[in-house]
Formats: C-alpha cells, sequence, structure tokens
C-alpha cells in the first residue's frame, strides 16, 4: 500500500508528493487554466489584426509587443514565442516558411530585415537594422528631433537554414549568407559567407557546416506539414 501523501513512481517505488505534484494533479483533475500559459494566436487570428500577409499553420504568443502589422509578412509556418519585441513601424519585416523566433527576442525593422526560410533566432537575439551614432557628433535615441539624430540603417538579411545562437546581436547592413550558422553571444557587425559557422566579437568564421539538411528539407517538402 502506498503511504498517505506518496506517489508510485515509474519503477514502482514510493515517493513523497511535493506541492507541484498536487497542483499539476488539480489543473488536470478540474481543467483549470493555467495563467502562466498565455497561448498563442493562430493563423486565422492573425490575419484579421491587419499583417501584410499571413501564411498556413503559423503562430505567435499572445505576449509579443508588435508595431507595423501593415510591413510585415509571415510565410508558412513560422512561430514567434512569448516577450518578443518586433517594430515594423518604419521599414518592412519579411519572414520565410518555416521559421522560429524564440523568446526575448527584439527586431528593429527601421531599415528593413528578412529571414529566409528555416531560419531561426535563439533566445535573446537582436536585430538592429538601425543604430543611433553614439560618436558625439549627434544626439541619441528617439526622444529628440529626428534632424538632431544620426540614426544608421540598412536592411538585415538572414538566409536560409541560419540559426543564430542565443544573445547575438546583428548590426545594420549585415548578410548572413544561406546555411551559415551564428554561435550565442556573437557581435555580427559585417556579413557573414554562406554555409560557414560562425562565432565571437566580432563573428569570424570558425569552420564549414554540413549541408545534410538540404536532403532533409526535401522530405520535409514531400510531407507537407509543419515541423
Amino acid at each position: 500500500m502506498t503511504p498517505l501523501g506518496s506517489r508510485t513512481s515509474r519503477d514502482g517505488q514510493a515517493r513523497r508528493s511535493g506541492p507541484l505534484d498536487n497542483a499539476r494533479g488539480a489543473i488536470h483533475n478540474v481543467g483549470v487554466h493555467n495563467p502562466f500559459d498565455q497561448g498563442y494566436f493562430k493563423s486565422d487570428e492573425l490575419r484579421a489584426f491587419g499583417f501584410a500577409r499571413v501564411g498556413e499553420g503559423s503562430a505567435i504568443a499572445r505576449t509579443c509587443t508588435i508595431v507595423g502589422l501593415e510591413n510585415i509578412t509571415l510565410g508558412d509556418f513560422v512561430r514567434i514565442d512569448g516577450f518578443t519585441t518586433i517594430v515594423a513601424s518604419g521599414g518592412p519585416l519579411r519572414i520565410g516558411s518555416h521559421v522560429h523566433i524564440c523568446s526575448g527576442c527584439v527586431l528593429g525593422a527601421r531599415g528593413g530585415i528578412e529571414l529566409g526560410d528555416f531560419s531561426s533566432l535563439s533566445h535573446g537575439v537582436r536585430l538592429l537594422s538601425a543604430i543611433d551614432d553614439f560618436s558625439g557628433r549627434r544626439m541619441t535615441n528617439s526622444t529628440v528631433p529626428e534632424e538632431l539624430l544620426g540614426v544608421q540603417a540598412a536592411p538585415i538579411r538572414i538566409g536560409r537554414y541560419v540559426p543564430i545562437g542565443s544573445g547575438s546581436i546583428i548590426l545594420p547592413g549585415v548578410e548572413i549568407g544561406e546555411g551559415a550558422a551564428v554561435g550565442a553571444m556573437s557581435l555580427v557587425p559585417q556579413s557573414l559567407p554562406e554555409w560557414r559557422i560562425c562565432s565571437g566579437n566580432p563573428a569570424r568564421p570558425t569552420g564549414e557546416r554540413a549541408r545534410d539538411l538540404l536532403a532533409l528539407e526535401a522530405a520535409l517538402r514531400q510531407r507537407q506539414e509543419p515541423i
């Protein structure tokens, strides 16, 4: 007999229940809504909000902050996780298909941003297509008139199959070639070549990246279902 306040583990041994076990049981048994999971808007809902285009099977977390919907294009099977901030009021943001943007990312699209198919941004990545002039010859930040600023803006282009590691920062005018990979905590002030693994401050190529994923994409296309 299992003692009161205990649970039976997978190996048949009794263990004492904790508060997390009790909470999970209560939610499972009575169908209580989890207030910590705000969920996602799906494609049908997103189309009603005013995006330039929304593909099939896409989802955006309800906790995101997004400005400039009319300048944002979403492909198929795009997922944007919670607490990501997107500002596209001053420029276009084009997101391809099968793109995953993890939580806590920032995309400033004043200079324009393109994310190719099968690209991904890990937690806390910053894509900054416009930055202030820190030289002291111009003022900084958006609380002062535009004519006093020295904003430098240029498009960011992320190629197909490109993953960008957590905490990395991509600066204006950068183009990351198809199949390249950027390691975590990298600063990318200039463009990177195709099919290279890159990392560091500033990011530099450190090795070649395999191209097996090309065959995997072909198999996925044949299945015609989300990943």
